[in-house]
């Protein structure tokens, strides 16, 4: 990540909205906003092949659900937070992932910007790939600033996203019971 550039750029749109970067209050804005930018943008070029790379044998195939994961993301719209729950659902293969593996997944996926629906894949899909899971189902429910802040202006509404992938997509008694044990 570029740094100097990210606080070049910065500086410029507080000039374009005709404030002074010279003011006391903004003179370390560009400079906050670009270390800033460095944590929330960690996962960009990441997956998470190497969190899940770490997993357990395990000899029956119980559906594992681990729900409330709290995740905070940004929008590539309009570079405005949403955040929000990832539930997540799979049925192992012979291995298991470590609990805080999944939360790590879904870290990975939420720290660059990204869009709600993508992000459901992306989790999906790496525990698919990198756990070799039999099936898999995650529901994202988020809030998003660029619905409660502008355009529209509806604070509080929640959008739910869910993608299911393998065993999931077939079996509806297993995904309703994966809906339930998720509190849904």
């Amino acid at each position: 990540m570029d740094r100097k550039k990210i606080e070049e750029a910065v500086k410029m749109i507080i000039e374009a909205v005709g404030e002074d970067p010279n003011r006391e209050g903004l003179q370390e804005t560009p400079l906050r906003i670009a270390k800033m930018y460095e944590e929330i943008f960690q996962g960009l070029g990441q997956t998470a092949e190497n969190h899940l790379a770490k997993s357990f044998e395990i000899v029956d195939d119980n559906m594992v659900v681990e729900k409330d994961i709290f995740f905070h993301s940004m929008c590539e719209h309009h570079f405005l937070p949403f955040w929000g729950k990832v539930h997540i659902a799979y049925v192992p293969n012979g291995r298991v992932a470590g609990l805080s593996k999944l939360a790590r997944t879904v870290e990975v996926y939420a720290k660059k910007p990204q869009i709600q629906e993508r992000l459901n894949i992306e989790i999906v899909d790496a525990l698919m790939d990198y756990l070799n899971a039999k099936g898999a189902m995650v529901v994202v429910e988020a809030e998003h600033m660029c619905m409660n802040m502008r355009g529209i202006r509806k604070p509080g509404t929640s959008t739910v996203t869910c993608v299911c992938r393998g065993i999931f997509e077939t079996d509806t008694q297993l995904k309703d019971e994966a809906y339930r044990m998720m509190g849904f």
